[in-house]
């Protein structure tokens, strides 16, 4: 899963700098609105690409989920001023 979600991080951030790129490098030639309208897209990839990398799936852990080790959680249940059950 951390794998996906790195590559699809590193694909949106790509498309973003492609989009920055393209609006001033070639489409503000022929139009400037197009370009702006590019850059506002791109503006809006990096924190719609951190919720993607960042987001928990199905099968991750936790912080909170107990680790399967019975002294780890223990620890870290001292810590967080829990009761052990």
């Amino acid at each position: 899963m951390y794998a996906r979600r790195r590559r699809l991080y590193f694909t949106m951030m790509g498309i973003c700098i492609a989009l920055f790129v393209l609006a001033w490098g070639v489409v503000r030639i022929w139009s400037i609105p197009a370009a702006v309208g590019m850059c506002v897209v791109a503006m809006v990839l990096p924190p719609l690409a951190a919720i993607v990398a960042n987001r928990r799936g199905p099968e991750d852990r936790w912080w909170d989920d107990p680790s399967g080790d019975p002294k780890s959680d223990e620890w870290w249940d001292e810590l967080d001023g829990r009761k052990r059950r």
